[in-house]
């Protein structure tokens, strides 16, 4: 029996749905259930031939867990590896080099020292910055970001210089990025899952959130062909399973500006029925492929072009 389990926290529309409509369909040999773990034992192999991450951002020990997991077979959506890597200022780098547009973006040190840390431990580090030649980059407005982590949390949208220095000053030992604000004309999100089937929605982040899928954007096929390029491509590169890239049209232009979203909103009072019932079915015939692609013992994971390439680039030398 290959098994699909499902690991999550607080969330249950998205879950429960999964689980249920995994096994409706009555794939023989597989089958799907919530992750029970009563004991984590070093190279103990699971139960779970696939297991979908939905909560180790937030748990250390499930991370924990589910590396010891996949090197022990067990498929894993998202990798864990990659996803204890990858954070949002690395994703903006990597988009310049595979040429997708993305918004101006700086990298801050912290506002305050590391704990453990004092000012010997930043020799390299010059002071002050280049803040004129940072701000004449970037321009006002602009968005100040941490550099990892998800959801909308210290999150500033700046107008100044002098604004700046104020909302920077409330981050304490967070790492920010200075970001570009792109005035768009049309905003989209879009879910990316195994990286070749995407759901390309309209959205309106200025709206309430219980709003924000309640947009009447209507892309051309042509508009429509280049932002789904762009998805696969980020997520091609990444290597996540599962993914929301969010795009922002400027002069005709869609640029990149979240994509780091390996456990995205999935709940069906946000994303509405008609979303929510296309992510749970893609999601569920997914798992079901890589459950069924599943050899034991052997690393079952999804890994990015970017990591492959080095891989296969240092095995010439």
């Amino acid at each position: 029996m290959k098994k699909i389990g499902m690991l999550f926290g607080k969330e249950r529309s998205f879950p429960t749905a999964f689980v249920e409509r995994v096994n409706s369909k009555k794939i023989d040999g597989v089958m799907a259930e919530p992750v029970s773990i009563n004991k984590v034992i070093q190279g103990d192999v699971t139960e779970y031939a696939v297991i979908f991450d939905r909560i180790s951002q937030d748990v250390p020990f499930y991370r924990a867990y589910l590396k010891n997991a996949a090197l022990c077979g067990t498929a894993v959506i998202n990798n864990p590896f990659w996803w204890s890597a990858d954070e949002k200022f690395f994703n903006n780098c990597l988009a310049t080099k595979i040429n997708v547009p993305v918004p101006k973006t700086v990298l801050l040190p912290s506002r305050e020292l590391p704990t453990d840390t004092s000012a010997e431990s930043f020799s390299n580090l010059a002071y002050p910055l280049d803040w004129k030649a940072i701000f004449e980059y970037i321009g006002f407005p602009a968005y100040m970001k941490p550099f990892a982590g998800g959801g909308w949390k210290s999150v500033y949208q700046l107008n100044s210089m002098e604004e700046f220095y104020e909302k920077h000053a409330e981050t304490e030992q967070l790492v920010m990025m200075l970001q570009e604000e792109i005035k768009f004309e049309e905003y989209y999100r879009c879910y990316c899952i195994g990286g070749k089937y995407v759901r390309i929605m309209p959205y309106e982040p200025r709206n309430p959130h219980h709003l924000r899928y309640v947009a009447d954007f209507t892309p051309t096929p042509e508009r429509y062909k280049e932002m789904e390029d762009i998805v696969l491509r980020i997520c091609k590169y990444l290597g996540y399973d599962f993914n929301t890239v969010e795009l922002a049209v400027r002069d005709g232009v869609p640029y990149a500006i979240d994509f780091c979203n390996p456990a995205p909103d999935a709940d069906i009072k946000s994303v509405g029925q008609e979303n929510f019932d296309w992510v749970v079915e893609t999601a569920a015939n997914y798992a079901i492929e890589k459950a069924l692609e599943h050899k034991d013992g052997a690393d079952n994971l999804t890994w990015g072009e970017y990591v492959k390439r080095s891989v296969e680039k240092n095995k010439l030398f």
